[in-house]
């Protein structure tokens, strides 16, 4: 419990910095796309609950702070809550409010305005990659096998000193960083491996082995392992076409990567004890501060792209739940009855609590909460 308290308060103030530019980020994709097709927006806010400061702009959006820090959401014209559910006010407008109002618009202009929130969110990590890899250089060490380690799971495979992988679990690799990433993230799982060795392509498949890794700050994650060696890490700047490029194909990495471990923890070949919640997020916050601007970029662009994806998920209240019900509402030719979204609406909610609730618990678990009430109970 303590460490807890010490993360908090040591790491708060970075966590929310991150947090909040990561927010504002995905509701500007909102504003912006909404104020594009005529919407008016009545509140932006970061943050739930009661306002802690605010000032109003000349069209008459309310733009605020508000006390629990924990996302954010924009409230448009005839919105009945942050959810953006239609209000009663809605089936009384004039034609001059419906004009303003988000739910009179054409089914497609409505998913774009919802669609623009995560759409901002890969935007930002493309930039704010672009830049790195621009002013400071990408990661970039050739993905070849400097050394095998005996018994390894890359020795079992029959993988040797020289290999030039190719591909990997159906991934093109350009560099050894690419085959990390992957490795890392398929503990047992069988993956099909293509090498150049001398003038001979090979077909292989290897299975990394499960490993507990701790990280310099004392985090354990169970993860994929190989076995093999690597040359010096170089970084390479790029010129703006290059590192744009380079940046689109990390995100998408990051993307195809994120969903790849999603669908293992679904599929339960990948535990769910990695995945963590807002304490974590703290922690991971403050450590990346610590060793510098760069690695927080680049924790800022995996949290921008997470955040995207999860907003995607067709999960009622989420944005991916409302593109659901939209596309109903195209298929249709009118939307859903209102009864029909009420009880989406609960069972979203239900879900994104649920899985909150799961997130801090294994928080907790991570951080020995766990351990601490058992001594506790155990001197009772």
């Amino acid at each position: 419990m303590h460490q807890i308290v010490n993360y908090a308060s040591t790491y708060g103030g970075t966590f929310l910095v991150v947090l909040t530019v990561l927010v504002f980020v995905h509701e500007f994709g909102h504003y912006y796309i909404a104020r594009r097709n005529g919407v008016r927006v009545d509140v932006f806010s970061i943050g739930f609950g009661p306002e802690i400061w605010g000032f109003n702009d000349r069209a008459g959006t309310r733009w605020k702070f508000s006390l629990i820090p924990l996302g954010g959401y924009v409230k448009m014209f005839g919105d009945a809550d942050a959810a953006s559910r239609p209000g009663a006010e809605t089936r009384s407008m004039t034609p001059e409010e419906r004009a303003v109002s988000f739910h009179y618009k054409r089914v497609g202009q409505r998913a774009a305005i919802v669609v623009a929130g995560p759409m901002a969110n890969f935007l930002f990590a493309i930039v704010a990659l672009s830049l790195l890899f621009m002013f400071y250089g990408q990661p970039y060490t050739p993905a070849v096998l400097q050394q095998v380690e005996p018994d390894s799971a890359a020795a079992v495979a029959g993988l040797q000193a020289g290999d030039r992988v190719l591909e990997l679990g159906g991934h093109k690799i350009e560099r050894f960083e690419d085959l990390q990433q992957i490795i890392a993230i398929s503990p047992d799982v069988t993956l099909d491996v293509k090498v150049q060795r001398g003038d001979a392509q090979m077909d292989l498949s290897v299975t990394p082995r499960a490993v507990e890794s701790e990280d310099r700050f004392g985090n354990k994650s169970r993860i994929g392992r190989l076995g093999v060696i690597r040359g010096q890490d170089e970084y390479h700047r790029r010129d703006p076409l290059n590192a744009m490029w380079a940046a689109c194909k990390a995100t998408w990495a990051l993307i195809t990567g994120t969903l790849d471990a999603v669908g293992q923890m679904i599929a339960g070949s990948h535990g769910t004890e990695d995945l963590g919640g807002p304490l974590r997020i703290v922690q991971m916050s403050g450590q990346m501060a610590q060793l510098g601007l760069v690695q927080v970029i680049w924790f800022m662009t995996v949290l921008s792209v997470n955040l995207g994806l999860i907003n995607l998920f067709p999960v009622p209240m989420l944005d991916g739940g409302h593109l659901m019900y939209y596309g109903l509402e195209a298929l249709r030719g009118r939307p859903l009855g209102e009864r029909a979204q009420e009880y989406g609406f609960r069972i979203g909610l239900a879900l994104v609590l649920s899985l909150m609730i799961f997130a801090t618990w294994n928080d907790l678990i991570h951080f020995g909460v766990g351990s601490f009430v058992k001594s506790l109970i155990s001197k009772v």
